[in-house]
């Protein structure tokens, strides 16, 4: 009996790794050592490598996961086909592998070829319609409304075949990457009794609100496509969403809403917004960032750990850790408050307090380099056209130690005129020895320690604060700041003090 069960035993097992077998044969093929690539969204990584020989390679489908795979060969030809925990046996040659795929194993692999050649041929058949459509007289109306006709429904037997073959493909996974290609129907908008729109934004708002409805979310395979970057991506597109950082916030969070924490369309969907917007040359966009980290990488999920599962955890800490400070310095936050002295340590000033319709947040260091360049500039700006629009400047200066006397010097130098502070040489002394004879009598321990509460990395740093302390802009060059607050104040027509070329180089910074 037991040496019966050990034989069934055997046979499930071999039978486990047989149905898991991918089996390719390419006709004409050297004996050579290839590799199969897998997909996550839309870039392509090694997965496996094996020998070919005798134009026949094997790999184990059950060291894979699900997906969109390629089977690379050299000079980078490749071919992709989809793989479900399920045998595949392909067999093709060069040099087009699709024209000459034949399936001779794999449901899937039969579907998802059959639609990959119908849609180049559809394809093909549209490009040439258009380009007939392009040679055709103007003034040609019949010809013109004719083309226009073929193309309309090529275009409606495209979408009759993708509809047909999700309906009779339910089960398989190429139907899930077929019906995730195509867009959601937009029901024709509602209308008054007149006949006129009841709101003329109906179509648009209706697919942004269903734009995901043909995508499983819930389904880690869809991450291994890709086709899901690409629809994502164009999601958060400025063909989609309004490129402002309370918008993109909002419309955002509800796709993250909709997966599954702990799952891989949960980390690749959080990671590529995060880290598409930590690249964005658009001003105010950390301020996605910082909502995505605080929210989708370092809040708690429901088995009480930091979402952010993938991330090792010494480097989430600092992450989280450096977020939450950054989250009081973007657009629309006001940030907190600093009280300083100035160089004779007898005034101190109160950045809340101060009365101005927009402040100059300006942190500067005497040594550093490009400080030395575009500070002179931020006081030609000052005294020759903000100082008199109510437009203050609180310049924030390394003054500790040697920098103490060189800060003083160049403030005397270069008739620095505007709101120049710093912690001293003589209150950092005097903080050390009895913090509490200036805590919090005369300032706060947030403004003793402000390069760490600013997140002061490196110099020049700039925010722009409203009457109300709000941040309407950060971490702009001396012209651009000129050119926005001009705008800002009605004065968009007033001759211009710097140009714009001079933007590259006052935005590089010096680190700390």
């Amino acid at each position: 009996m037991n040496r019966i069960f050990a034989v069934l035993t055997l046979i499930c097992f071999a039978t486990l790794i047989h149905a898991q077998q991918l089996k390719f044969k390419v006709k004409g093929a050297q004996d050579t050592t290839v590799h199969l690539v897998k997909y996550i969204g839309s870039k392509m990584y090694y997965a496996d490598t094996a020998k070919m020989k005798d134009e026949v390679v094997t790999f184990d489908g059950g060291k894979q996961d699900p997906g969109v795979l390629a089977l690379l060969l050299p000079g980078q030809k490749f071919f992709e086909f989809v793989y479900n925990d399920q045998p595949i046996h392909l067999v093709t040659s060069g040099p087009d592998f699709r024209e000459n795929m034949k399936v001779k194993k794999s449901k899937e692999n039969e579907i998802f070829y059959e639609y990959i050649n119908f849609m180049k041929s559809s394809t093909d058949e549209a490009r040439a319609l258009n380009q007939k459509k392009a040679g055709i007289d103007p003034e040609n109306k019949a010809e013109l409304t004719k083309i226009s006709s073929q193309l309309e429904a090529k275009g409606k037997e495209v979408k009759a075949y993708q509809k047909n073959l999700v309906k009779e493909n339910p089960e398989t996974f190429v139907a899930k990457i077929v019906k995730m290609s195509t867009d959601v129907e937009i029901p024709e908008p509602p209308r008054n009794k007149d006949g006129s729109l009841k709101d003329s934004a109906f179509q648009y708002n209706y697919f942004r609100d269903h734009y995901f409805d043909n995508i499983d979310l819930k389904d880690d395979r869809i991450a291994n496509t890709p086709v899901f970057q690409r629809k994502l991506e164009y999601y958060y597109s400025k063909k989609m969403l309004p490129q402002h950082p309370d918008s993109l916030i909002k419309y955002l969070s509800r796709v993250v809403e909709q997966l599954e924490e702990g799952s891989e369309m949960y980390r690749f969907v959080v990671t590529n917004i995060t880290s598409n917007y930590e690249k964005s040359k658009i001003m105010g966009m950390d301020k996605v960032v910082n909502h995505f980290i605080a929210n989708y990488f370092c809040a708690l999920g429901k088995n009480g750990s930091p979402k952010g599962y993938w991330m090792d955890k010494e480097k989430l800490e600092e992450i989280c850790k450096d977020t939450k400070k950054r989250q009081k310095l973007v657009q629309g936050e006001v940030p907190p408050n600093l009280i300083l002295p100035d160089s004779t340590n007898q005034k101190w000033y109160n950045l809340h307090e101060l009365e101005s319709e927009y402040t100059i947040l300006y942190f500067w260091d005497p040594g550093c380099g490009h400080c030395k360049k575009v500070t002179p500039k931020l006081q030609k700006l000052y005294a020759e056209k903000l100082k008199d629009r109510d437009v203050e400047v609180f310049a924030v200066g390394k003054a500790t130690g040697d920098d103490f006397e060189d800060w003083k010097a160049f403030i005397k130098k270069h008739g620095l005129s505007f709101i120049n502070v710093g912690v001293t040489q003589p209150i950092y002394e005097q903080a050390q020895n009895d913090p509490r004879s200036l805590i919090p009598s005369q300032t706060t321990l947030e403004s003793i320690n402000y390069q760490d509460t600013y997140d002061i990395y490196s110099t020049p740093r700039v925010w722009i604060l409203d009457k109300d302390k709000k941040i309407v802009a950060k971490s702009l060059s001396i012209a651009q700041m000129e050119r926005f607050l001009d705008r800002l104040q009605g004065e968009e027509d007033a001759e211009k003090l710097f140009e714009q070329e001079e933007n590259k180089a006052e935005n590089q910074n010096d680190k700390k």
